[in-house]
């Protein structure tokens, strides 16, 4: 195996050890080919179902620049007798430091942060997240919340903040019936405010009826997150992002009890 060079020296909870519930396992990729695996299942989610036009290598594995720079948290189903461990889902994490070297997150590539400047010092980002089809559960989602949300605590996170992906195979009128719903119960306030660099229509599609809402989106929302400005219309993935902050400081206390037990 060859060693994963990670975005810091040693996160404080990527360093523990795999955690297993059930048929399913939570761990941290330690090495190249952990890397490769998640890459792969985003690949197969991205590009097999959405129809991304991203880069990709020959492998289909669905990479970016910013990859070597983040930390990455994978499920995984438990090695039977004939069957490997498979990755079944994954979430990247790019830490302040981290993006601090790097010189900028994912989301500033689709929105406008400079109103977010003042709490980069403290700000992570997640990013990439997919879960394989069969296991879009809430089960999965709460196992890399609660991973997630404890590694972030430990490493001194205080924000996180994310592109949520609405995916258009409407041509983006759900996207905009859930964009006047989130506006109007879970907006962040003014000065939190983003701008899409190139904005979804909202206007122009229909926003009648209910939203149907994207689990991922369902559950930012739950635990306490809130919509930072109007969805980004993303081309190469063909869906709308909807830019969402998660603050320690006001998250959900029955859920943050539940994470980190504080």
């Amino acid at each position: 195996m060859h060693q994963l060079a990670t975005s810091s020296a040693a996160p404080f909870a990527a360093q523990t050890e795999a955690k297993t519930s059930g048929e399913l396992m939570v761990t941290w990729a330690r090495h190249q080919e952990d890397l490769q695996a998640a890459q792969r299942l985003r690949y197969q989610v991205f590009h097999g179902e959405w129809g991304a036009q991203t880069p990709a290598d020959d492998e289909g594995l669905d990479v970016d620049e910013f990859d070597n720079h983040c930390e990455h948290l994978i499920v995984c189903t438990a090695p039977g007798e004939d069957s490997p461990s498979q990755v079944v889902g994954t979430y990247r994490v790019l830490l302040p430091d981290a993006a601090h070297r790097l010189g900028r997150y994912y989301t500033e590539t689709e929105f406008d942060l400079s109103r977010l400047a003042h709490l980069k010092p403290t700000m992570a980002e997640l990013g990439r997240s997919c879960i394989a089809a069969p296991w879009r559960t809430g089960g999965v989602i709460l196992m890399l919340w609660t991973h997630l949300v404890r590694f972030l605590h430990a490493n001194g996170v205080q924000q996180a903040i994310g592109c949520a992906s609405v995916p258009m195979p409407d041509g983006g009128a759900n996207a905009a019936r859930l964009w006047h719903e989130l506006r109007s119960l879970h907006m962040a306030p003014e000065s939190l405010r983003v701008a899409p660099h190139v904005a979804l229509p909202v206007d122009l599609l229909p926003s009648s009826g209910p939203a149907e809402w994207p689990p991922l989106v369902r559950g930012y929302v739950k635990i306490g997150a809130q919509v930072l400005g109007a969805p980004a219309w993303d081309s190469a993935f063909g869906c709308a992002d909807l830019p969402m902050m998660l603050d320690f400081a006001t998250m959900s206390p029955a859920y943050r009890r539940r994470f980190i037990g504080a």
